[in-house]
């Protein structure tokens, strides 16, 4: 699974209209949300640091809920933008959620022991679980 991280205002017009999560880098403003869900038709994840997500407007998460895009506080750790435009969420981490699946774990302690073992946030957890471990 692969997030594209997006460093600028500039670079949402050059988004492929496939992405499907996609973590801003910068404070995005009112417009560039709306920007972002017009070249990306099909998205189903923002995410944006802690600062960030705190200064979204209410509008545009109202905006976001009615669209079912789901807006995730969180960070890329260690992620370096020269190499490469995606974050890639490494493939032990998923195989991690569908071993505790299959254990029938709780939802909520899957999302405790991955998101504190990985240094993803449980709500990006919770997506994965749904979209990408399924059982």
């Amino acid at each position: 699974m692969k997030i594209r991280v997006v460093s600028s205002r500039e670079e949402i017009l050059t988004l492929n209209p496939s992405e499907r999560i996609v973590h801003l880098a910068f404070r995005p403003s009112n417009r560039d949300v709306l920007a972002l869900v017009e070249a990306c038709p099909k998205i189903e994840v923002i995410q944006l640091p802690r600062s960030y997500r705190r200064s979204v407007s209410e509008s545009i998460k109202m905006f976001l809920e009615m669209k079912r895009i789901q807006l995730i506080e969180g960070d890329v750790w260690g992620h370096r933008k020269d190499i490469s435009e995606y974050y890639s969420i490494p493939s032990s981490v998923i195989e991690k959620i569908r071993e505790m699946k299959t254990k029938r774990k709780s939802t909520e302690a899957i999302e405790e022991e991955v998101s504190r073992e990985s240094k993803l946030v449980p709500e990006m957890v919770a997506y994965i679980l749904t979209k990408e471990a399924p059982a």
